[in-house]
């Protein structure tokens, strides 16, 4: 059986992690990318911070209290966890490991030190990718256009750039957010790339075995 891209070998899926700096343009890339990608679903993450105007529970982020949050760190519910601006954010296992068995793509939004608890503990199956802005005072317009935060949370934001853009260097790929249709398509070929490592097609040993009677063969 074929999926829409025309494969014939089974393969697992794999988790596409996008980390930057706040404002630039990861929320906005992975929205698009995933309109465009019927095989990659988002890592719905559980997080303990209010919900934002717009955002539903479930479809945007799993809202819960910080008891609920750590009760399920205590059961090991979770593929990474992490604090961040003074909220605790983290990604529920189950769901992604399913995805990953069935083939299946999942794309995580999620800041560095996710990406390296990620990285220490599926190494394998990660492909990581950091989004820097073209420049800080465009980092500041974006930030302030958006108008989802007060001004003193956005200087604050401002503030740990210096900080966030330090780990650059840990990731697979660094893209600068200055074209967003260029963006998308340059994350998209990312995907297409990674899809094809041999690792991720476990069916490939079953799939070459086929070919080893083709001198026998007749039509």
């Amino acid at each position: 059986m074929t999926d829409s891209h025309g494969t014939l070998v089974r393969r697992r899926g794999l988790m596409l992690v996008m980390s930057s700096p706040s404002g630039a343009g990861k929320t906005s890339i992975s929205r698009r990318v995933l309109e465009l990608e019927p095989e990659l679903s988002l890592s719905v993450s559980v997080t303990t911070r209010p919900r934002r105007p717009g955002e539903e529970d479930g479809v945007h982020y799993h809202f819960i209290d910080r008891e609920s949050f750590d009760r399920m760190i205590a059961g090991e519910e979770l593929l990474e966890h992490a604090e961040v601006y003074g909220n605790c954010y983290g990604t529920p296992r189950s769901a992604v490991e399913a995805a990953l068995a069935a083939g299946r793509d999942v794309m995580f939004d999620i800041d560095w030190q996710g990406a390296q608890q990620l990285r220490a503990t599926a190494s394998r199956d990660v492909a990581s990718l950091f989004i820097l802005p073209p420049s800080v005072p465009e980092l500041a317009r974006r930030l302030r256009t958006r108008a989802q935060d007060a001004e003193d949370t956005v200087r604050y934001r401002l503030g740990q750039v210096a900080s966030d853009v330090t780990h650059w260097a840990e990731y697979d790929y660094v893209l600068v957010n200055a074209c967003f249709d260029e963006s998308v398509e340059r994350v998209r070929a990312i995907l297409a790339a990674e899809r094809l490592k041999r690792e991720r097609q476990p069916g490939l040993n079953e799939f070459v075995a086929g070919f080893r009677n083709a001198g026998s063969y007749e039509p």
